[in-house]
């Protein structure tokens, strides 16, 4: 029986990136990260994973594997044949290109997905917008103009990424976790979604919050506040609708002026009248 490719790719990524500084790239390195990149287009390897105790956490080892398509790889001129933009960059992550036969949708207007990003069928990319190396993008999700899925953000399906939207992403350190927007959630217009934080399914993020490592969010409905910790990502529960808010700041010249925080707030959790109002028009597919 032939081998798997993938079989032993873990342990040749790691003796690849423990090579000291300087030394030259093997003759085998393009070829092994072409390997890794591959699998990652495909779905065969994520760059973080969800554990049966729904924690999500990085793979390590992939996001080293990235970061030595960085090191080795030489810079090439990457502008379109008798384009007027000029692009230079490694040549290890060139933009994807697409055929019909991969069902994704990259409407005309200056997007680019980057190689090593995985975009499954059904996928709608509106120009102009960005997808990273190491991201993961499900079925059926729609990403809007001038929306970012940074390296590495795990994005779920049937999501709706809308105008303006930053999903932030991390390559170092490599034991970090990245973004995660599970399936069937609504990120609104020029929402931030960075620092690891962990959007549970069906949750509506409304448009202008920003959720950060350092956010607290509040809860009106629950009456309790939720926070990052050191050993845990700020979470957002599943199906809760996250809406901009603000708070008082108490105490001295701050309080006298009337000054208070953004802060998001949540209001209340899906329900039919949410899935109505943020249902994706099956016609535009």
């Amino acid at each position: 029986m032939t081998a798997s490719p993938l079989h032993d790719l873990e342990s040749r990524i790691e003796a690849l990136v423990a090579l000291p500084a300087g030394t030259p790239a093997p003759s085998d390195a393009m070829a092994l990260i072409d390997t890794l990149l591959t699998a990652l287009e495909r779905g065969e390897l994520r760059s973080a994973t969800r554990g049966d105790d729904g924690v999500w956490r990085a793979v390590p080892w992939v996001k080293r594997g990235i970061l030595a398509g960085f090191r080795f790889g030489a810079l090439a001129d990457l502008s379109p044949a008798g384009g007027v933009f000029s692009f230079v960059d490694k040549a290890t992550y060139p933009p994807q290109q697409f055929g019909v036969e991969r069902n994704v949708r990259v409407v005309p207007g200056g997007s680019t997905i980057r190689r090593g990003a995985y975009i499954a069928a059904g996928v709608v990319c509106m120009p102009p917008m960005f997808v990273n190396v190491g991201a993961y993008v499900g079925a059926g999700t729609m990403i809007d103009s001038h929306a970012l899925i940074g390296s590495c953000a795990q994005i779920g399906a049937r999501c709706h990424i809308s105008a303006a939207a930053q999903v932030g992403g991390v390559l170092e350190p490599v034991n970090a976790s990245p973004v995660i927007i599970e399936d069937d959630v609504m990120m609104g217009g020029n929402t931030g979604v960075y620092e690891g934080t962990v959007v549970r399914q069906k949750a509506v993020i409304g448009a202008g919050v920003v959720l950060t490592r350092g956010t607290p969010v509040y809860d009106l409905v629950r009456e309790t506040v939720y926070r990052a910790s050191a050993e845990a990502p700020l979470e957002i529960p599943e199906g809760a609708v996250v809406v901009p808010g603000a708070r008082n700041v108490s105490g001295g010249w701050a309080a006298s002026q009337g000054l208070a925080l953004q802060t998001p707030v949540i209001v209340k959790y899906r329900d039919e009248k949410t899935d109505l109002a943020t249902a994706l028009e099956g016609w535009l597919r």
